[in-house]
Protein backbone atom coordinates (compact mmCIF):
# COMPACT_ATOMS: atom_id res chain seq x y z
CA UNK A 1 0.00 0.00 0.00
CA UNK A 2 2.81 2.18 0.70
CA UNK A 3 4.36 1.34 -2.64
CA UNK A 4 1.09 2.41 -4.29
CA UNK A 5 0.70 5.41 -2.00
CA UNK A 6 4.33 6.45 -3.23
CA UNK A 7 3.79 5.50 -7.11
CA UNK A 8 0.44 7.87 -7.41
CA UNK A 9 1.80 10.43 -4.79
CA UNK A 10 5.17 10.95 -5.49
CA UNK A 11 6.42 9.63 -8.78
CA UNK A 12 3.64 11.41 -10.81
CA UNK A 13 3.79 14.67 -9.77
CA UNK A 14 7.54 14.44 -10.00
CA UNK A 15 7.18 13.27 -13.68
CA UNK A 16 4.51 16.37 -14.25
CA UNK A 17 7.58 18.65 -12.88
CA UNK A 18 9.92 16.98 -14.99
CA UNK A 19 7.56 17.29 -17.56
CA UNK A 20 7.36 20.98 -17.12
CA UNK A 21 10.93 21.33 -16.54
CA UNK A 22 11.49 19.88 -20.07
CA UNK A 23 9.25 22.05 -21.59
CA UNK A 24 10.65 25.31 -19.56
CA UNK A 25 13.92 24.20 -21.00
CA UNK A 26 12.74 24.31 -24.55
CA UNK A 27 11.37 27.65 -23.81
CA UNK A 28 7.62 26.91 -23.41
CA UNK A 29 6.89 29.88 -20.80
CA UNK A 30 2.83 28.86 -20.94
CA UNK A 31 2.68 25.66 -18.86
CA UNK A 32 1.38 25.58 -15.81
CA UNK A 33 3.53 24.29 -13.10
CA UNK A 34 2.14 21.70 -10.98
CA UNK A 35 1.98 21.14 -7.22
CA UNK A 36 2.98 24.41 -6.10
CA UNK A 37 0.56 24.62 -3.76
CA UNK A 38 2.31 21.45 -1.72
CA UNK A 39 3.69 21.84 1.47
CA UNK A 40 5.73 18.88 1.08
CA UNK A 41 9.27 18.40 -1.23
CA UNK A 42 7.34 18.41 -4.33
CA UNK A 43 6.08 21.05 -3.45
CA UNK A 44 9.30 22.93 -2.65
CA UNK A 45 10.39 21.56 -6.31
CA UNK A 46 7.41 22.87 -7.69
CA UNK A 47 8.12 26.14 -6.47
CA UNK A 48 11.77 26.51 -7.66
CA UNK A 49 10.51 25.45 -10.70
CA UNK A 50 7.72 28.17 -10.59
CA UNK A 51 10.60 30.66 -9.64
CA UNK A 52 12.25 29.09 -12.55
CA UNK A 53 10.02 29.77 -15.26
CA UNK A 54 9.13 33.17 -13.44
CA UNK A 55 12.71 34.13 -14.31
CA UNK A 56 12.80 32.73 -17.83
CA UNK A 57 9.51 34.84 -18.32
CA UNK A 58 11.14 37.93 -16.59
CA UNK A 59 14.17 37.12 -18.58
CA UNK A 60 12.19 36.93 -21.83
CA UNK A 61 9.90 40.22 -21.35
CA UNK A 62 13.71 41.67 -21.10
CA UNK A 63 14.83 40.25 -23.88
CA UNK A 64 11.32 40.98 -25.69
CA UNK A 65 11.79 44.87 -24.00
CA UNK A 66 15.30 44.36 -24.79
CA UNK A 67 14.55 43.24 -28.66
CA UNK A 68 12.21 45.84 -29.03
CA UNK A 69 14.89 48.65 -27.83
CA UNK A 70 17.12 47.50 -30.03
CA UNK A 71 14.60 47.30 -32.99
CA UNK A 72 13.37 50.53 -31.45
CA UNK A 73 17.28 51.88 -31.69
CA UNK A 74 17.72 49.94 -35.35
CA UNK A 75 14.54 52.09 -36.46
CA UNK A 76 15.76 55.34 -35.13
CA UNK A 77 19.29 54.60 -36.31
CA UNK A 78 17.95 54.02 -40.04
CA UNK A 79 15.35 57.08 -39.65
CA UNK A 80 18.43 58.44 -38.48
CA UNK A 81 21.07 57.16 -41.32
CA UNK A 82 17.97 57.91 -43.64
CA UNK A 83 17.63 61.90 -42.80
CA UNK A 84 20.96 62.44 -42.44
CA UNK A 85 21.17 60.83 -46.00
CA UNK A 86 17.90 63.39 -47.15
CA UNK A 87 19.76 66.24 -45.14
CA UNK A 88 23.16 65.13 -47.23
CA UNK A 89 21.39 64.37 -50.32
CA UNK A 90 19.77 67.47 -50.49
CA UNK A 91 22.69 69.69 -49.80
CA UNK A 92 25.58 67.74 -51.85
CA UNK A 93 22.77 67.02 -54.05
CA UNK A 94 21.87 70.71 -54.03
CA UNK A 95 25.43 72.00 -54.29
CA UNK A 96 26.04 69.38 -56.87
CA UNK A 97 23.07 70.41 -59.22
CA UNK A 98 24.48 73.99 -58.71
CA UNK A 99 27.38 72.98 -59.59
CA UNK A 100 26.07 71.65 -62.72
CA UNK A 101 24.24 74.19 -63.52
CA UNK A 102 27.12 76.76 -63.32
CA UNK A 103 29.35 74.39 -65.77
CA UNK A 104 26.31 74.43 -68.29
CA UNK A 105 25.59 78.57 -68.03
CA UNK A 106 29.63 78.52 -67.94
CA UNK A 107 29.57 75.99 -70.92
CA UNK A 108 26.77 77.66 -72.72
CA UNK A 109 28.78 80.96 -72.34
CA UNK A 110 32.11 79.96 -73.27
CA UNK A 111 30.46 79.06 -76.41
CA UNK A 112 28.92 82.16 -76.80
CA UNK A 113 31.87 83.84 -76.03
CA UNK A 114 33.51 81.75 -78.59
CA UNK A 115 30.71 83.20 -81.27
CA UNK A 116 30.75 86.48 -80.18
CA UNK A 117 35.08 86.27 -80.17
CA UNK A 118 34.98 84.73 -83.53
CA UNK A 119 32.26 87.41 -85.01
CA UNK A 120 34.63 89.99 -83.32
CA UNK A 121 37.36 88.52 -85.45
CA UNK A 122 35.39 88.68 -88.47
CA UNK A 123 33.71 91.78 -88.31
CA UNK A 124 37.87 93.46 -87.15
CA UNK A 125 38.85 91.58 -90.57
CA UNK A 126 35.83 93.43 -92.28
CA UNK A 127 36.70 96.44 -90.23
CA UNK A 128 40.74 96.69 -90.98
CA UNK A 129 39.59 95.72 -94.97
CA UNK A 130 37.44 98.90 -94.82
CA UNK A 131 40.00 101.15 -92.77
CA UNK A 132 42.57 99.95 -95.43
CA UNK A 133 40.50 100.94 -98.24
CA UNK A 134 39.37 104.01 -96.26
CA UNK A 135 43.04 105.01 -96.31
CA UNK A 136 43.67 104.51 -99.75
CA UNK A 137 40.68 106.35 -100.30
CA UNK A 138 42.00 108.64 -97.96
CA UNK A 139 45.00 108.77 -99.65
CA UNK A 140 43.69 109.54 -103.33
CA UNK A 141 41.59 112.39 -101.86
CA UNK A 142 44.71 113.80 -100.55
CA UNK A 143 46.48 113.35 -103.85
CA UNK A 144 43.16 114.80 -105.69
CA UNK A 145 43.45 117.85 -103.20
CA UNK A 146 47.10 118.25 -103.94
CA UNK A 147 46.61 118.58 -107.84
CA UNK A 148 43.16 120.52 -106.69
CA UNK A 149 45.40 122.93 -104.70
CA UNK A 150 48.06 122.72 -107.28
CA UNK A 151 45.54 123.64 -110.19
CA UNK A 152 43.65 126.42 -108.22
CA UNK A 153 47.15 127.94 -107.47
CA UNK A 154 47.91 127.55 -111.13
CA UNK A 155 44.70 129.40 -111.86
CA UNK A 156 45.22 131.71 -109.73
CA UNK A 157 48.45 132.63 -111.40
CA UNK A 158 46.92 132.64 -114.84
CA UNK A 159 43.92 134.65 -113.39
CA UNK A 160 46.49 137.06 -112.10
CA UNK A 161 48.12 137.31 -114.96
CA UNK A 162 45.11 138.17 -116.78
CA UNK A 163 44.41 140.82 -114.83
CA UNK A 164 47.36 142.45 -115.20
CA UNK A 165 46.44 141.66 -118.86
CA UNK A 166 43.48 143.25 -118.71
CA UNK A 167 44.38 145.84 -116.46
CA UNK A 168 47.21 147.06 -119.35
CA UNK A 169 44.24 146.71 -121.95
CA UNK A 170 41.99 148.73 -120.37
CA UNK A 171 44.82 151.18 -120.02
CA UNK A 172 45.66 150.74 -123.64
CA UNK A 173 41.76 150.92 -124.79
CA UNK A 174 41.34 154.04 -122.53
CA UNK A 175 44.50 155.20 -124.24
CA UNK A 176 42.88 154.58 -127.55
CA UNK A 177 39.99 156.20 -126.76
CA UNK A 178 41.48 158.98 -126.18
CA UNK A 179 43.15 159.03 -128.82
CA UNK A 180 40.60 158.68 -130.83
CA UNK A 181 38.92 161.48 -128.79
CA UNK A 182 41.72 163.61 -130.00
CA UNK A 183 41.20 162.57 -133.27
CA UNK A 184 37.55 163.10 -133.68
CA UNK A 185 38.66 166.66 -132.15
CA UNK A 186 41.06 167.01 -134.75
CA UNK A 187 38.82 165.76 -137.45
CA UNK A 188 36.11 168.58 -136.32
CA UNK A 189 39.17 170.92 -136.40
CA UNK A 190 39.73 169.65 -140.19
CA UNK A 191 36.33 170.34 -140.97
CA UNK A 192 35.93 173.83 -139.90
CA UNK A 193 39.37 174.50 -142.06
CA UNK A 194 37.52 172.65 -144.40
CA UNK A 195 34.66 174.92 -144.20
CA UNK A 196 36.74 178.23 -144.23
CA UNK A 197 38.54 176.95 -147.02
CA UNK A 198 35.39 176.11 -149.08
CA UNK A 199 34.20 179.27 -147.91
CA UNK A 200 37.37 181.07 -149.58
CA UNK A 201 37.28 178.79 -152.46
CA UNK A 202 33.63 180.03 -152.84
CA UNK A 203 34.36 183.61 -152.51
CA UNK A 204 37.42 182.89 -154.76
CA UNK A 205 35.23 181.72 -157.67
CA UNK A 206 33.05 184.58 -157.34
CA UNK A 207 36.08 187.22 -157.31
CA UNK A 208 37.40 185.19 -160.22
CA UNK A 209 34.13 185.78 -161.83
CA UNK A 210 33.60 189.04 -161.28
CA UNK A 211 37.59 189.64 -162.68
CA UNK A 212 36.61 187.75 -165.85
CA UNK A 213 33.23 189.97 -166.49
CA UNK A 214 35.69 193.07 -165.63
CA UNK A 215 38.15 191.74 -167.84
CA UNK A 216 35.77 191.36 -170.83
CA UNK A 217 34.53 194.66 -170.22
CA UNK A 218 38.36 195.96 -170.77
CA UNK A 219 38.31 194.25 -174.16
CA UNK A 220 42.01 193.87 -175.14
CA UNK A 221 43.27 195.59 -172.09
CA UNK A 222 41.45 192.53 -170.37
CA UNK A 223 42.58 189.88 -172.04
CA UNK A 224 45.40 188.61 -169.74
CA UNK A 225 43.93 189.19 -166.72
CA UNK A 226 41.20 187.49 -167.88
CA UNK A 227 43.17 184.65 -168.67
CA UNK A 228 44.91 184.76 -165.01
CA UNK A 229 40.98 184.96 -164.01
CA UNK A 230 40.16 181.97 -165.82
CA UNK A 231 42.91 180.16 -164.24
CA UNK A 232 42.27 181.65 -160.74
CA UNK A 233 38.52 180.47 -161.14
CA UNK A 234 39.85 177.06 -162.50
CA UNK A 235 42.05 176.43 -159.63
CA UNK A 236 38.87 177.83 -157.15
CA UNK A 237 37.22 175.13 -158.81
CA UNK A 238 39.23 172.40 -158.79
CA UNK A 239 39.98 173.76 -154.82
CA UNK A 240 36.39 173.45 -154.03
CA UNK A 241 36.16 169.76 -155.65
CA UNK A 242 38.99 168.77 -153.70
CA UNK A 243 37.59 170.37 -150.39
CA UNK A 244 34.01 168.76 -151.19
CA UNK A 245 36.36 165.06 -151.22
CA UNK A 246 38.65 166.29 -148.32
CA UNK A 247 35.25 166.97 -146.62
CA UNK A 248 33.50 163.71 -147.96
CA UNK A 249 36.60 161.65 -146.51
CA UNK A 250 36.55 163.78 -142.89
CA UNK A 251 32.88 162.79 -142.95
CA UNK A 252 33.89 158.92 -143.15
CA UNK A 253 36.41 159.70 -141.03
CA UNK A 254 33.92 160.91 -138.46
CA UNK A 255 31.72 158.57 -138.48
CA UNK A 256 34.99 155.75 -138.64
CA UNK A 257 36.24 157.47 -135.50
CA UNK A 258 32.88 157.71 -133.49
CA UNK A 259 32.06 154.41 -134.61
CA UNK A 260 35.25 153.01 -133.62
CA UNK A 261 35.06 155.40 -130.24
CA UNK A 262 32.15 153.49 -129.60
CA UNK A 263 33.54 150.21 -130.04
CA UNK A 264 36.36 151.04 -127.82
CA UNK A 265 34.40 152.38 -125.27
CA UNK A 266 32.57 149.07 -125.85
CA UNK A 267 36.15 147.28 -125.41
CA UNK A 268 36.80 149.49 -122.40
CA UNK A 269 33.36 147.68 -120.60
CA UNK A 270 34.47 144.26 -121.80
CA UNK A 271 37.42 144.46 -120.94
CA UNK A 272 36.36 146.08 -117.42
CA UNK A 273 33.69 143.24 -117.11
CA UNK A 274 36.27 140.63 -118.05
CA UNK A 275 38.75 142.53 -115.19
CA UNK A 276 35.44 142.18 -112.55
CA UNK A 277 35.09 138.89 -113.61
CA UNK A 278 38.46 137.54 -113.11
CA UNK A 279 39.13 139.57 -110.06
CA UNK A 280 35.38 137.74 -108.69
CA UNK A 281 37.24 134.13 -110.47
CA UNK A 282 40.49 134.69 -108.05
CA UNK A 283 38.50 135.66 -105.35
CA UNK A 284 36.91 132.29 -105.56
CA UNK A 285 39.77 130.54 -106.40
CA UNK A 286 41.05 131.57 -102.97
CA UNK A 287 38.07 130.66 -101.45
CA UNK A 288 38.12 127.57 -102.91
CA UNK A 289 42.33 127.36 -102.07
CA UNK A 290 41.16 128.17 -98.36
CA UNK A 291 38.13 124.80 -98.71
CA UNK A 292 41.37 122.80 -100.21
CA UNK A 293 43.59 123.57 -97.70
CA UNK A 294 41.01 122.83 -95.26
CA UNK A 295 39.69 119.94 -96.82
CA UNK A 296 43.42 118.78 -96.70
CA UNK A 297 43.53 119.75 -93.14
CA UNK A 298 40.43 116.91 -92.51
CA UNK A 299 42.01 114.77 -95.07
CA UNK A 300 45.30 114.44 -92.90
CA UNK A 301 43.47 113.93 -90.08
CA UNK A 302 41.18 111.41 -91.41
CA UNK A 303 44.01 109.77 -92.83
CA UNK A 304 45.95 109.83 -89.10
CA UNK A 305 42.26 108.68 -88.18
CA UNK A 306 42.28 105.49 -90.46
CA UNK A 307 45.76 104.57 -88.82
CA UNK A 308 44.60 104.80 -85.39
CA UNK A 309 41.33 102.90 -86.61
CA UNK A 310 43.66 100.60 -88.46
CA UNK A 311 46.21 99.80 -85.59
CA UNK A 312 43.34 100.03 -82.97
CA UNK A 313 41.73 96.95 -84.91
CA UNK A 314 44.65 94.86 -84.67
CA UNK A 315 44.49 95.55 -81.28
CA UNK A 316 40.92 94.64 -81.27
CA UNK A 317 41.86 91.29 -83.76
CA UNK A 318 44.80 90.13 -81.42
CA UNK A 319 42.44 90.45 -78.52
CA UNK A 320 39.69 88.88 -80.26
CA UNK A 321 41.86 85.84 -80.81
CA UNK A 322 43.41 85.98 -77.33
CA UNK A 323 39.40 85.69 -76.36
CA UNK A 324 38.64 82.79 -78.83
CA UNK A 325 41.76 81.11 -77.05
CA UNK A 326 40.32 81.78 -73.37
CA UNK A 327 37.05 80.96 -74.30
CA UNK A 328 37.88 77.16 -75.68
CA UNK A 329 39.39 76.81 -72.24
CA UNK A 330 36.48 77.91 -70.47
CA UNK A 331 34.73 75.31 -72.39
CA UNK A 332 37.12 72.68 -72.32
CA UNK A 333 36.97 73.23 -68.30
CA UNK A 334 33.41 73.48 -67.99
CA UNK A 335 32.89 70.46 -69.66
CA UNK A 336 35.43 68.76 -67.46
CA UNK A 337 33.13 70.71 -64.80
CA UNK A 338 29.97 69.48 -66.24
CA UNK A 339 31.62 65.38 -66.51
CA UNK A 340 32.93 65.47 -62.58
CA UNK A 341 29.75 66.90 -61.47
CA UNK A 342 27.67 63.79 -63.06
CA UNK A 343 30.69 61.43 -61.89
CA UNK A 344 29.87 62.93 -58.11
CA UNK A 345 26.21 62.42 -58.43
CA UNK A 346 26.97 59.06 -59.67
CA UNK A 347 29.05 58.57 -56.53
CA UNK A 348 26.45 60.28 -54.12
CA UNK A 349 23.40 57.98 -55.19
CA UNK A 350 25.82 54.75 -55.00
CA UNK A 351 27.10 55.96 -51.79
CA UNK A 352 23.51 57.28 -50.31
CA UNK A 353 22.02 53.85 -51.18
CA UNK A 354 24.83 52.06 -49.83
CA UNK A 355 23.78 53.93 -46.79
CA UNK A 356 20.29 53.45 -46.85
CA UNK A 357 20.89 50.00 -47.76
CA UNK A 358 23.18 49.62 -44.65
Amino acid sequence: MNLWWSRNHLNKPITAITSVMTRLADGDLSITVPAVQWKNEIGQMARAVLVFKENAQKIREMESRQKEREEQAERERKNLINQLADDFESQVGSTIREVSNAATGMEASAQLLSTTAENTSQQATSVAAASDEAASNVQTVAAAAEELSASEREINRQVGRSSEVVAGAVKKADGAHETVGTLVSSVDEIGKVIELITGIAEQTNLLALNATIEAARAGEAGKGFAVVASEVKNLANQTAKATEEISGQISNVQSVTEDAAKALEAIGNSIREVNEIGEAISTAVEEQGAATQEIARNVEQASAGTREVSSNIQHVRQAAADTGETAKEILKASSSLSQQSINLQDGLNAFLSQVRSG
